[in-house]
């Protein structure tokens, strides 16, 4: 049985992945959830997104972390969300920072269409940024809440509605 939430986080970085925090958090309105129990935070706040995910009251496995994670040109993270992306990937982490911490969950944001030097693109190969998150946070010992989604923009974002749709049916089971 997964664990009760009481408080979800939408961090996101760059004008697509904050449009994108925001059909969340419309759907997220229709679940008898306290809004004030839904947090919209900016990747480059280093220390609001940082006291939320590893000190503060919300660090609690009954808060779910959402990382929609943007992929721009160089498989980089827009300048907005560089802060956290740079910030989790140290290597000097406890490999048990994320334990007994938030639960987590990252939604890919790509855009095949800056791979020119390929014929054959997917959302898989545009999403570097959501791949490395959602491993890196497996080795700090976080808790997957579902699996991570992945999108292109070449396809209109397509995969975006059903991976919400997904995530907010599972966050209601969880209320």
């Amino acid at each position: 049985m997964a664990t009760k939430l009481e408080d979800v986080i939408l961090l996101y970085g760059g004008d697509l992945s904050s449009d994108v925090a925001e059909q969340i958090s419309s759907k997220l309105s229709t679940l008898p959830i306290d809004p004030t129990h839904v947090h919209r935070i900016s990747m480059s706040k280093s220390k609001e997104f940082k006291a939320a995910l590893l000190e503060g009251p919300l660090a609690k496995p009954s808060t779910l972390a959402i990382f929609i994670a943007q992929t721009i040109e160089n498989e980089s993270p827009p300048e907005d969300a560089g802060a956290c992306v740079r910030f989790f990937k140290r290597k000097t982490h406890p490999e048990t920072l994320l334990n007994s911490k938030v639960q987590y969950a990252v939604l890919g944001l790509g855009d095949s269409n800056l791979l020119l030097d390929r014929q054959h693109t997917s959302a898989k190969d545009c999403n570097q940024v959501a791949q490395a998150l959602d491993t890196r946070f497996e080795t700090l010992g976080g808790q997957k809440f579902c699996e991570r989604g992945e999108s292109d923009e070449r396809t209109g974002l397509s995969e975006v509605d059903p991976w919400i749709e997904m995530i907010v049916a599972k966050i209601k089971d969880c209320l």
